[in-house]
């Protein structure tokens, strides 16, 4: 079942949705219990891609064929990464309670777990480079969770 609070586990799940799986698997329940709005877009190369806004708190990214490939949430969403890291909490205490945070294509990286990122607001999402460009007070409000491995 969707939980807006389950644990969201690193490369596999937010809100235990899990990637790889096909849409289909989920459908009946998103459509019965939530409010849903599904958006087509397509890449430069021409491959379509879905996306499915799930009460505005989880958002299930899918190709063509309805495979789950990325998962991301905002601020309502409740469930942690190892119950330690929450979306809404300020980059200080990402900081504080991670040991490394590397800034990747507008997102920070922790403890070099490249299965979830923590998206930065802009401006700092195109301006900083290094953790220590971004002002400590600043809210990560949307985390993804997705292989990111090529990022390295």
């Amino acid at each position: 079942m969707i939980d807006f609070n389950a644990e969201i586990v690193s490369g596999i799940s937010i809100g235990n949705v899990v990637i790889n799986e096909n849409i289909s698997s989920y459908i009946n329940e998103i459509y019965s219990g939530f409010s849903v709005e599904v958006k087509s877009y397509f890449l430069p190369d021409g491959e379509e891609k879905k996306s499915y806004k799930i009460d505005n708190t989880l958002t299930i990214a899918t190709d063509k064929d309805g495979v789950i490939f990325s998962l991301g949430c905002n601020e309502r969403y409740k469930g942690g990464y190892k119950g330690i890291i929450f979306t809404g909490m300020k980059v200080m205490d990402v900081i504080k309670l991670t040991k490394t945070q590397k800034l990747y294509n507008g997102s920070i990286i922790i403890n070099d777990d490249f299965g979830i990122s923590l998206i930065l607001p802009p401006p700092y999402d195109e301006i900083a480079d290094t953790i220590k460009h971004i002002p400590e007070d600043i809210e990560i409000n949307e985390f993804f969770v997705s292989d990111f491995s090529f990022w390295r």
